[in-house]
């Protein structure tokens, strides 16, 4: 498990991109610091550790209540957690009593429903699911509409538990990671805007 602002094992550099970020047009003095009252344990896929894409990372440099689990490394205490998931009734308004810690799952849609499914820690959890939402530029192309990144998962379920002062930094930092992608050559997925509901 990492914090924020401590080096972690992804810190060795790859190619030419930056150790921290893995971005080749390097966006830290970019990175937010955003202060959720939830905290945020973000567990990633093995596969997920050295990519560019992966916006899980970018997401726990900017929170500084966030925590990041390899998969199948230990879990945290989970008290009070609930589990980001697309699955149930969609959540308009934050639960009472609100979550103290929020589990995410951070790989493609398809390691995600395998982490789901093989993590013990996760089961009987209460489950969160987000409406859907106007789908923004991404640097990978979804599944489906209601399919979105890490952390644009995280600032939506931000958004309903605490408001927009922790959401939006969080949307304007993945804006900034696609457009610098962008720029360094990348090929952008634009999805059409999903309905709202």
């Amino acid at each position: 498990m990492t914090s924020p602002s401590s080096p972690t094992s992804d810190s060795a550099a790859v190619d030419d991109r930056c150790a921290r970020c893995l971005l080749r047009a390097c966006l830290c003095a970019g990175v937010p610091v955003v202060a959720a009252r939830t905290r945020v344990v973000i567990v990633r896929h093995p596969a997920e550790r050295h990519r560019s894409s992966n916006s899980g990372r970018l997401a726990h440099l900017a929170l500084t209540n966030s925590v990041l689990v390899e998969y199948r490394a230990p879990m945290p205490e989970l008290d009070g957690a609930w589990l980001l998931y697309p699955e149930g009734p969609p959540c308009l308004a934050a639960p009472e009593p609100p979550p103290r810690q929020l589990v995410v799952l951070d790989g493609t849609w398809s390691q995600a429903r395998r982490m789901f499914r093989k993590l013990a820690p996760l089961r009987g959890l209460p489950i969160l699911r987000l409406p859907e939402g106007a789908r923004a530029p991404r640097m990978r192309e979804a599944p489906s509409p209601d399919r979105v990144s890490t952390i644009e998962a995280i600032a939506r379920a931000l958004r309903v538990l605490e408001g927009d002062g922790v959401a939006t930094p969080l949307e304007e930092l993945f804006a900034l990671a696609v457009a610098r992608a962008a720029a360094s050559g990348r090929t952008i997925a634009a999805g059409p805007a999903a309905p709202v509901t």
